[in-house]
C-alpha cells in the first residue's frame, strides 16, 4: 500500500498517542510515548513472494510476530512479540508477515489469519499492551488504527527485477555520443563554413583572449568565420531521495482533538482550589471512549464523569453526548463509592 511504498524505517502511533515500542528484553512489544527512542523505529522489509505484505524489524534485529499465545486466559486477544529471524536458507514463518490496509490517512496491520494489530488501553494489565485480535466493540474500533510516520525513505525502489533479454539490455553500457564539432546555438553573424573530413575547427589566438573583462582595451572582434563559442552548461546536482519527499519527515496524519480539563473530587464532591488542573487532548467522539481515556489517565476504574452547574454549583453526572465541534470540556471526576455519588439519581444513587 502507498503508506509503506517508499518507507524504509517507520514509527507506528496508536490511538492512545503512543508508539509501538520494542521492549529492551528483546521479547515483548508495548506502547510508549517516547517516539524519539530507537526502540520505536521499525525497519520495513518487503516479502518478495507476497506483494503488499511487509515484515517489521526492531532495532534488535527481531521481527514483529503475531503469536498464538493468549494474552490472558479466557480472552480472545493474543500476544504480539519480537521473534528471532528465520535461519539462513530457511522459510520465514507467516506469523512475521503483516498486510497494511489503508483506512483514510491511517492504516490497519492485518495478520495472515485476519486479525489486526491492536493497541490496548484501560487498567493494567491491559494498559500499554499490544495484541492481535478482531475488535468487536465500537469503542475499540479505533484501537487497531495506526498513524504511519515515515522516518527514512528508500533510496532506490525495485518493484520487479528484469529478467531474460531485458536484464541483458540493462547490462549493456549506454552508447557514446559522437563529438559535436558545430555549436548548436544560433549565430549573430554568418554561420561557419562546412567542415571537411570531419576535422575539428582550428583554434584561433583570439579564442584565448576571451577570459575575463578588460579594464583598458577590449579584445579585437572575432572574424566572421569564428562565431562565439556557447557557454558550457553547469551540471545540475542530482537531488537526493530525501529532498524529493520532504513531507515524509512529519506524520502523515494528525487528528485535532478537544481539550479535556479535569479535577478529582473528594468523598463529598469538593475540589481543593489549590489542586492543579489536569489536562490532555482527547481524540474520541463519545462518552464511553472518554471514560476509558480518563481511566487510563487516572488509573481509577470506578469514576463518574460530572459537570458542575454554574448556577447552583452542584455536580451532575454527564449522560448525554459530548459537546459538538470539539469544544473544550471542564469536568469533575467522582468515585462511585463516594458519598456524593449516592446523592445522584439512578443508576448511581437510590
Amino acid at each position: 500500500m502507498e503508506l509503506f511504498a517508499r518507507a524504509q524505517v517507520v514509527r507506528l502511533k496508536s490511538h492512545h498517542d503512543k508508539f509501538l515500542y520494542a521492549d529492551e528484553d528483546e521479547v515483548h512489544v508495548t506502547q510508549d510515548r517516547n517516539g524519539a527512542s530507537t526502540n520505536a523505529r521499525w525497519t520495513v522489509e518487503r516479502v518478495p513472494s507476497s506483494p503488499g505484505v511487509v515484515r517489521l524489524r526492531s532495532r534488535y534485529g527481531r521481527y514483529l510476530c503475531a503469536s498464538n499465545e493468549p494474552f490472558l486466559l479466557g480472552m480472545t486477544g493474543r500476544k504480539v512479540l519480537q521473534a528471532p529471524p528465520p535461519p539462513a536458507g530457511g522459510r520465514a514463518d507467516s506469523s512475521l508477515e503483516w498486510e497494511p490496509v489503508k483506512d483514510g490517512f491511517q492504516a490497519r496491520l492485518k495478520t495472515r489469519y485476519g486479525h489486526f494489530l491492536r493497541a490496548n488501553g484501560g487498567l493494567p494489565p491491559w494498559r500499554n499492551s499490544v495484541t492481535h485480535d478482531v475488535p468487536h466493540r465500537t469503542a475499540t474500533q479505533d484501537w487497531v488504527l495506526w498513524d504511519v510516520e515515515i522516518v527514512q525513505v528508500l533510496t532506490q525502489v525495485h518493484d520487479h527485477a528484469p529478467t531474460g533479454a531485458a536484464a541483458h539490455e540493462l547490462k549493456k553500457p549506454p552508447p557514446q555520443e559522437e563529438p559535436r564539432h558545430r555549436p548548436t546555438n544560433s549565430y549573430t553573424g554568418h554561420p561557419p563554413p562546412p567542415l571537411q573530413n570531419d576535422s575539428p575547427p582550428p583554434l584561433r589566438e583570439t579564442q584565448h583572449r576571451l577570459t575575463k573583462s578588460y579594464t583598458e582595451h577590449p579584445p579585437p572582434p572575432l572574424e566572421k568565420d569564428s562565431p562565439p563559442q556557447p557557454p558550457k552548461p553547469k551540471p545540475k546536482p542530482a537531488p537526493s531521495e530525501l529532498e524529493s519527499f520532504p513531507s515524509f519527515s512529519a506524520p502523515l496524519h494528525k487528528v485535532e482533538g478537544r481539550a479535556i480539563h479535569y479535577h478529582i473530587a473528594d468523598d463529598k464532591g469538593d475540589v481543593d482550589d489549590n489542586d492543579k488542573t489536569s489536562s490532555f487532548t482527547f481524540n474520541g467522539s463519545n462518552l464511553e471512549e472518554l471514560t476509558l481515556k480518563l481511566q487510563e489517565e487516572t488509573g481509577l476504574d470506578d469514576i463518574i464523569i460530572c459537570t458542575r452547574s454554574p448556577i447552583t454549583g452542584k455536580l451532575a453526572p454527564l449522560r448525554l453526548q459530548l459537546p459538538p465541534n470539539n469544544a473544550a470540556m471542564h469536568i469533575v471526576l467522582v468515585r462511585e463509592s463516594s458519598k456524593v455519588a449516592k446523592t445522584f439519581p439512578w443508576p448511581y444513587g437510590p
